[in-house]
């Protein structure tokens, strides 16, 4: 079964540039036919997709709203995949998720990582 863990600064200074990371178990990142997301859940409101790689490593999508400051990217020697966030603000408070989909939907959730963004 594949799990994955969030990691995260958690409380950052508005324009500072956090990074967060999925670690995978139970399964690689590399495998044919799968899709690593960042979403995320800003408090009281819905969820929020971010960015997803595909399997290959290559960049299929970055929301429109949040292009001009997220990077996605990954590291297959630690099986993980990370998110930078730029010059963040108060609205980019959230829960933080990464979860692995297929072309089905989703198969697996990390438990979500609590980012505030507060001076």
């Amino acid at each position: 079964q594949v799990q994955l863990q969030e990691s995260g600064p958690g409380l950052v200074k508005p324009s500072e540039t956090p990074s967060l990371t999925c670690a995978v178990s139970g399964g690689a990142i590399t495998t044919n036919g799968y899709y690593w997301f960042w979403i995320r859940q800003p408090p009281g409101k819905g969820l929020e997709w971010i960015a997803h790689l595909r399997h290959d490593g290559t960049t299929t999508g970055v929301s429109p709203s949040l292009k001009s400051r997220t990077s996605i990217s990954r590291d297959t020697s630690k099986n993980q995949f990370t998110l930078q966030l730029n010059s963040v603000t108060p609205e980019d408070t959230a829960v933080y998720f990464c979860a692995q989909y297929s072309n089905y939907g989703v198969n697996y959730w990390g438990q979500g990582t609590q980012v505030t963004v507060s001076s």
